[in-house]
């Protein structure tokens, strides 16, 4: 996904990324609420092919996607972690959790997106 591409193939993205994560909401939560916590988000996009366009590009979409359901307003986003892997590419990750673990095990395209509290990383 690019930010040059159609309005309507944006809004479909969005619309992806918002359903796949109520999904993983409600697969996870009992009582989902939002707040406006600060959260960092890591998104890790492995491709089927060489990706065309900047990394960047899919950033926007990505947050805009997932407001109201991983938090109100992407405003309360402080960080983020973004990283493509083309094919071909060697990746190691160390403690993987058992979704990563999981996004690595299936086919490209796949697009891994972690909504986090944790900001001790502000502490360094």
């Amino acid at each position: 996904m690019s930010l040059q591409a159609s309005a309507r193939s944006k809004a479909l993205w969005r619309a992806t990324v918002r359903n796949s994560a109520y999904n993983r909401v409600r697969e996870t939560v009992d009582w989902p609420f939002l707040d406006d916590w600060r959260v960092a988000v890591t998104i890790y996009y492995f491709s089927l092919i060489e990706m065309e366009g900047d990394v960047d590009n899919i950033v926007k979409p990505i947050l805009d996607g997932m407001i109201n359901v991983a938090y109100l307003d992407d405003r309360v986003v402080e960080r983020v972690l973004v990283q493509k892997f083309d094919p071909g590419i060697r990746r190691s990750f160390a403690d993987a959790s058992d979704v990563l673990s999981d996004a690595l095990r299936r086919r490209p395209p796949v697009v891994y997106i972690r909504v986090d509290d944790d900001l001790s990383w502000r502490n360094l």
